[in-house]
C-alpha cells in the first residue's frame, strides 16, 4: 500500500512540475488514440463485403477477396514500385540534403545570417500542398511556364511537361526535397548542437582541421540521429503521400505510369466503385509490408550497431 501511494504521489508531482508539457501533448494523444486505436477493429472490413445498413457485426463475409481485387489488377504492382520508388528517394535525397545543409549552417560565423537563412528554408514546410501545387504550374505549364520560356529563348522546344511522365520523378523528388528539408535541417542542427564542444577542441590541440572534424566527431555522433529518423521514415515508405501525389498530378491519367501510388489509386477505386471494403484491404496491405520493413531495417541496424536502432 505504501509504495503505491508513493507512486501516486509521485504521478501527481509530475503531473504538476510538467502541467504544460502534458497539456502539450494532450492534443496528439487523443488524436493518436482515436484514429490510430478505437479504430483498429475496423480493419475487419477488409474481409467482409461491407454494408452500410448492416454494419459491421452483419456484413458478409468474403475471406480474401478484396485483396485479390488489388493484386490481380493490371497497376497493383505498378503502384506499389511507383510507391516504394519514390518514397525511398525522399529518404535518400532530403537526408544527404538536410545533413549537407546542416553542416554548412554549422560553419557559418554570421549568426544573424544563419537565422535568417534558417528560417528561410524553414519557411516551404508550412506551406500546403495545393499552394506549391499552383507554384509548379507556374514552372511548368506548356504555354507560359517558365522552364518553356526559358527553353524557347534558348533555342529550344517547349515542353509538354504534364503529358511527359518520365520528368515527373525527378521533379517531385526535388519539390519534396525543397519543402521537407526545412525541419529536417533543424532536427540535425539541434543534434550538432548538442555535441560537447570539448571533443573539437581536443581535435584542434592534436591539429585536426575542420573537415577532420566534421568527418571523424560530428558525423559518427550524428548517425544515431539519422538512423533513427530514417527508421521512422522507413515506416512511411508505403504510403505514398496523397497530399502531394494528389494535389500536383490529380487525376493526369498522362503520367499515372510513373508517380501514381497507391494512395491515389486507392482513393479513385474509392471514388470511382464505393466499395469501403477493398479500400481497406489496400490499406492494411500498406500497413503490414510498411510494420514489416520497420522491424527488418531495425533488426539489421541493431545487429551492426545497437544505439543506433529504435529498439
Amino acid at each position: 500500500m505504501t509504495s503505491n501511494r508513493r507512486r501516486r504521489a509521485s504521478f501527481r508531482q509530475e503531473l504538476r512540475g510538467n502541467a504544460w508539457g502534458y497539456a502539450l501533448v494532450l492534443p496528439a494523444a487523443v488524436y493518436t488514440f482515436l484514429f490510430g486505436y478505437i479504430t483498429l477493429p475496423y480493419l475487419i472490413i477488409s474481409f467482409q463485403k461491407y454494408n452500410y445498413r448492416h454494419g459491421l457485426l452483419g456484413s458478409e463475409w468474403v475471406g480474401l477477396a478484396n485483396f485479390k481485387f488489388f493484386f490481380l489488377s493490371n497497376q497493383a504492382w505498378q503502384v506499389t514500385f511507383n510507391t516504394i520508388r519514390l518514397n525511398f528517394l525522399f529518404i535518400v535525397f532530403g537526408t544527404l540534403a538536410a545533413l549537407v545543409l546542416a553542416l554548412l549552417f554549422n560553419e557559418l560565423k554570421s549568426r544573424w545570417f544563419a537565422r535568417v537563412t534558417q528560417s528561410t528554408i524553414l519557411f516551404p514546410h508550412f506551406l500546403s500542398w495545393v499552394v506549391v501545387s499552383y507554384m509548379l504550374y507556374s514552372f511548368f505549364a506548356t504555354d507560359f511556364g517558365i522552364v518553356n520560356n526559358v527553353l524557347e529563348g534558348l533555342g529550344g522546344a517547349k515542353v509538354n511537361w504534364y503529358a511527359s511522365p518520365q520528368y515527373w520523378v525527378q521533379i517531385l523528388v526535388g519539390t519534396n526535397v525543397w519543402k521537407d528539408i526545412g525541419i529536417s535541417l533543424v532536427i540535425y542542427l539541434a543534434a550538432i548542437t548538442g555535441i560537447d564542444g570539448t571533443l573539437f577542441e581536443a581535435a584542434r590541440i592534436d591539429g585536426a582541421n575542420r573537415w577532420k572534424q566534421i568527418r571523424y566527431i560530428t558525423l559518427p555522433l550524428l548517425l544515431p540521429t539519422v538512423s533513427i529518423l530514417s527508421l521512422l521514415a522507413l515506416g512511411r515508405i508505403m504510403y505514398g503521400s496523397f497530399d502531394m501525389i494528389y494535389a500536383i498530378i490529380k487525376d493526369n491519367g498522362m503520367l499515372f505510369s510513373t508517380v501514381d501510388v497507391i494512395d491515389t489509386y486507392m482513393f479513385r477505386a474509392l471514388r470511382t466503385i464505393g466499395n469501403p471494403s477493398q479500400a481497406m484491404a489496400i490499406g492494411l496491405y500498406q500497413s503490414i509490408v510498411g510494420f514489416l520493413l520497420v522491424f527488418g531495417a531495425n533488426f539489421v541496424v541493431w545487429k551492426f550497431n545497437k544505439d543506433h536502432s529504435l529498439f
